[in-house]
């Protein structure tokens, strides 16, 4: 089939379209990021004066919202390493093993992406409240794992297929054990995919809401809830600071996952075997 040539208008057409949709999608993040500067105390768009004052009520030592964001990054911490524990050894299973009855292993380590998000609070408050967990920065944690586990194991399922096993053969004759094939070739090469697991596994147990709402106490609350419990009953200017910051941090965080992976190909594309075997 014969493809017709663009014409100018054409292109034109295309790059308005293109422009428009992503203003769109972007409207609401760039009216939080100016709202956030606002110095009135219910935050309107667009704000009369500018300050930084919510930014600092959000920074301030001892305050509710410093707190809440210790906390997140202390669960969302020990969640990146339960999730990477996890994923590496699932991917490792299921991109490398013969696991009887594969398909089905594998639609269970992505059931927890599929059923809502409410349901898994519910079982999980059901399962740590008898034990007096509740509030628990390591029990949330453990919650969290259950949904950014499956992410990282996709990630790292991803990365491992991706990497040539003739090199894990090659250095398996030569007489390595799977440990050392494992510490000195395989997560040497899928560096890049461990740390976009990390990052995915961050940035989803930072933002996740139903979990520790079911398991906060009045005591923990992380910034989500606090979120929440802030715009429940009022307009609280802070959260647009919050809101701010957690953009921010959001695209460093993928911008760090493509500059990883871009650096990863580079290296991955002069170590990789040829196709052709030499003769």
């Amino acid at each position: 089939m014969m493809e017709l040539p663009a014409t100018r208008a054409g292109h034109i057409g295309r790059a308005l379209s293109a422009t428009a949709i992503l203003l769109f999608l972007a409207m609401p993040i760039l009216i939080i990021l100016v709202t956030s500067f606002g110095a009135d105390g219910i935050g309107t768009f667009p704000p009369k004066e500018y300050s930084t004052h919510w930014y600092e009520q959000m920074a301030a030592p001892g305050g509710n919202w410093a707190t809440s964001i210790a906390l997140s990054s202390l669960i969302a911490s020990l969640t990146t390493v339960f999730s990477l524990i996890l994923g590496a050894t699932a991917a490792t299973a299921l991109a490398r093993g013969r696991l009887p009855l594969h398909t089905a292993v594998y639609g269970l380590v992505l059931a927890p992406l599929l059923i809502p998000q409410v349901v898994i609070a519910l079982g999980l408050f059901l399962f740590f409240e008898p034990a007096g967990m509740l509030g628990s920065p390591l029990a949330i944690a453990l919650g969290h794992t259950v949904l950014a586990a499956p992410i990282a194991i996709l990630i790292m399922i991803s990365t491992l297929r991706g990497i040539d096993e003739r090199l894990e053969d090659a250095a398996a004759s030569m007489g390595a054990n799977r440990m050392t094939i494992a510490r000195r070739i395989t997560f040497p090469l899928a560096t890049p995919g461990l740390i976009a697991a990390a990052v995915f596994s961050f940035i989803t147990s930072f933002d996740e809401f139903f979990i520790a709402q079911f398991m906060s106490t009045p005591d923990t609350r992380t910034l989500p809830v606090l979120v929440f419990n802030a715009l429940q009953f009022d307009v609280d200017p802070t959260v647009t600071a919050v809101s701010a910051v957690l953009i921010a941090l959001a695209v460093l965080a993928l911008a760090l996952v493509a500059l990883v992976r871009r650096l990863g190909g580079h290296r991955d594309g002069r170590h990789a075997l040829p196709v052709e075997p030499l003769t």
